[in-house]
């Protein structure tokens, strides 16, 4: 029951959204564009692998459509917040999972953008750490120096044959 009470008030959110009188500017086409660069960028980010386990970040609910937000920030640039869950509260890979998402959005996004990666808010235990950690690029470009790093992160953001 709450299952279908809670489809039916996303739907009906999303009509009620749609169909609001639209003031000068707000064109509901750019937010349709930025939708449609939400779910680009969530098609990038679902098959990268978890470094521990033989699923995809999908597979396991680490990414979900829903954690992905896209917001035009300039002429043709935008802004891509991604909210990642880790399995468990003391994942001791969620610094790489982030380090992945990064990597991956760098080299595959087709459009300008800046991009800010962040665990869902109380689902780790040091959560603002490693936020820190994954959006510094200095300390990125230097875990990407690392061989041993660098290997991991390739073998989980290289696509499956």
């Amino acid at each position: 029951m709450s299952l279908v009470l809670g489809l039916l008030a996303q739907a009906l959110g999303r009509a009620l959204r749609y169909s609001a009188p639209r003031r000068a500017g707000h064109e509901p086409r750019g937010r349709a564009m930025e939708q449609d660069k939400a779910l680009e960028v969530y098609d990038i980010i679902r098959t990268i692998r978890d470094p521990e386990k033989p699923n995809t970040l999908e597979e396991l609910e680490v990414v979900t459509e829903s954690c992905v937000e896209v917001n035009e920030i300039g002429e043709d640039e935008y802004l891509v917040i991604i909210r990642f869950t880790p399995t468990v509260p003391h994942c001791s890979l969620a610094t790489l999972i982030g380090l992945c998402l990064r990597i991956k959005l760098q080299r595959c996004l087709p459009f300008r953008h800046k991009l800010e990666i962040y665990i869902s808010e109380g689902t780790h235990s040091t959560e603002e750490d490693i936020n820190k950690q994954i959006n510094d690029k200095e300390r990125v470009a230097a875990a990407m120096e690392n061989p041993n790093l660098r290997e991991i992160v390739e073998q989980c953001v290289t696509e499956p044959d």
